[in-house]
């Protein structure tokens, strides 16, 4: 089926974790909230033939967060199915500032998707090439706006795929 990346910008539920899970329940209910194959995100990740071969090639595929900002390590069973902090130092180094707002997340991705499309070669410091595995993302905690001490959003991307 080949790889999909993926991308969201969600509410922050006052943890990192609580903003997965919310988002969870929105992709799951907009992707299977019809589909009586899954009554439950439960089901659906015990589901080891499809979670295992296929994925769903979205958010759905990141069973938990980790605090490592060291690059996962796709020999390491464990480092599949995570959701990681863009490090401090990197984030500093896309944005320009420790609290970057989800409009400047989303411009970042947005130019990376689109050098990535140029003919031209493309530049290899982008958002989209910090370290990372397919089965896998990262996530950056934004700001209302750059002077806000609590973030009120997450932004989280990745891939999901071979």
């Amino acid at each position: 089926m080949g790889a999909s990346g993926w991308q969201y910008v969600t509410a922050y539920e006052g943890s990192v974790e609580a903003s997965l899970a919310a988002l969870h329940a929105r992709v799951f209910a907009e992707e299977y909230g019809e589909d009586d194959a899954y009554e439950c995100l439960d089901d659906l990740w015990d589901d080891e033939e499809f979670m295992g071969e296929e994925g769903t090639h979205s958010i759905l595929d990141i069973q938990r967060v980790v605090y490592l900002t060291s690059p996962p390590d796709p020999a390491n069973e464990d480092d599949y199915g995570t959701l990681r902090p863009v490090g401090p130092g990197r984030v500093r180094h896309h944005f320009g500032t420790e609290h970057p707002t989800p409009a400047q997340f989303e411009s970042l991705l947005a130019q990376a998707h689109e050098a990535s499309r140029a003919a031209r070669p493309r530049p290899t410091d982008t958002l989209l090439d910090e370290p990372h595995m397919r089965w896998s993302g990262l996530f950056v905690l934004l700001y209302a706006d750059s002077g806000e001490r609590e973030p009120s959003h997450v932004g989280i991307f990745g891939y999901s795929g071979d």
